[in-house]
């Protein structure tokens, strides 16, 4: 008796759907990027990115989350 294989997708077609400018490739690069980060590397660039003059942290209630994310989407076009 022969047993039924497992269903196998077809290569080179990804299921996944990405984000205007990304695609698989480059999600994967940002994947193996802070995986292998260490915990320096990490802590410098958070420190970074709050030194940053040309961006603001903000902090706001989760249930605005969505709403902003939407003016944000709406502003880059």
């Amino acid at each position: 008796m022969r047993l039924a294989s497992p269903k196998r997708r077809k290569a080179g077609r990804d299921p996944n759907r990405y984000p205007k400018g990304l695609n698989r490739k480059k999600v994967q690069a940002l994947i193996d990027h802070y995986e292998n980060q260490s915990d320096d590397e990490a802590i410098a660039e958070a420190e970074a990115a709050y030194a940053d003059k040309s961006t603001t942290m903000m902090q706001i209630p989760k249930e605005l989350v969505p709403k902003v994310q939407k003016l944000l989407a709406k502003r880059a076009g």
